[in-house]
C-alpha cells in the first residue's frame, strides 16, 4: 500500500502540482496511450524492490557490457537513500508505477555528471514489466520532470548492444556520437 502521494497532472504538456498536506511522497501521472505510469518517491523501506531488480539477471541484461547484476545489500540502503532521495542536489529519482494498482514497474532517475557538465538519465523497467510501455511512458514523464527542473539537455550513454537505445530513439532523443562501447543520445527539452 502506498503512503499518500500528491500528484502531478500532464495537460498539455504542463505539469501542474496538487498540494496534499502530509504527503510521505511526491508523484507525476502521464498517460501515453493505453499506458498509464505514475512516479512515487520511494520510502527507505521500498529499496527492497530496487534492491529485487538490480539482483535478476534478466532486468539487468542491458548492464551485461558492465558487469550485469549490481549488489545493493540493505546496509548500503541509508547512504545510497540519503544522497538520491533525501539530499537530490543535482539529482531526481523515482519509481515508475503502473496504473490504477500503483504496483511498481521499474524506477526513473538524471542525475548532473560534473565532469562532462551534462544530465545523464537512467531508467530500468523490471524484466516481468517489459513490452507494456512503462519505459516509454516512464520516459517521458522524466523528461517533464527535468524539464520543470529547469533542464535543458537530457543524454545518456547506452552499452552498443542494448537494444534500449530504440526506446530512446523513439522518445525524442538523438544520437550525438557513438564509440565501439556506448552510442550517446541526446534530448532537447
Amino acid at each position: 500500500m502506498f503512503p499518500a502521494v500528491a500528484y502531478c497532472m500532464l495537460d498539455s504538456g504542463i505539469i501542474h502540482e496538487r498540494e496534499q498536506p502530509a504527503c510521505a511522497g511526491f508523484g507525476i501521472e502521464y498517460m501515453s496511450r493505453k499506458t498509464k505510469v505514475s512516479f512515487y518517491k520511494p520510502q527507505i523501506s521500498d529499496l527492497w524492490f530496487r534492491e529485487a531488480m538490480m539482483a535478476d539477471p534478466e532486468t539487468m541484461s542491458y548492464n551485461n557490457a558492465w558487469g550485469g547484476t549490481i549488489p545493493f545489500p540493505r546496509e548500503d540502503w541509508g547512504d545510497w537513500y540519503d544522497y538520491w532521495v533525501r539530499n537530490p542536489e543535482g539529482r531526481f529519482y523515482r519509481y515508475i508505477t503502473t496504473g490504477e494498482s500503483r504496483s511498481f514497474a521499474g524506477e526513473a532517475a538524471w542525475r548532473y555528471d560534473e565532469e562532462r557538465g551534462i544530465y545523464i538519465t537512467d531508467i530500468i523497467i523490471a524484466a516481468k514489466c517489459r513490452g507494456q510501455g512503462y519505459g516509454r511512458a516512464g520516459l517521458e514523464l522524466l523528461c517533464e520532470a527535468a524539464k520543470k527542473a529547469g533542464i535543458t539537455e537530457l543524454y545518456d550513454d547506452i552499452a552498443i548492444d542494448n537494444p534500449g537505445v530504440n526506446l530512446f530513439l523513439q522518445c525524442g532523443f538523438r544520437e550525438e556520437y557513438r564509440t565501439d562501447e556506448v552510442i550517446m543520445v541526446k534530448r532537447v527539452l
